[in-house]
């Protein structure tokens, strides 16, 4: 990963106003639902195999 250069006869300014508690909570119902999206996308579904066994060829695997 590289270094970002500023542009030559470029200034950047921040605006550094307080959030409004409208802002907050706004923010917070972003978050909350991007969490439980990604939750529900990185969820693994559970596969069951079933597998006849027959006398003694089997074996368990741990």
């Amino acid at each position: 990963m590289g270094l970002i250069r500023e542009p030559l006869d470029v200034d950047f300014y921040v605006d550094s106003r307080p959030l409004t508690e409208e802002d907050l909570q706004a923010f917070s119902d972003y978050i909350k639902a991007d969490k439980l999206k990604r939750a529900k996308k990185l969820k693994p579904e559970k596969t069951i195999i079933k597998a006849k066994a027959s006398g003694l060829h089997m074996a368990v695997v741990r």
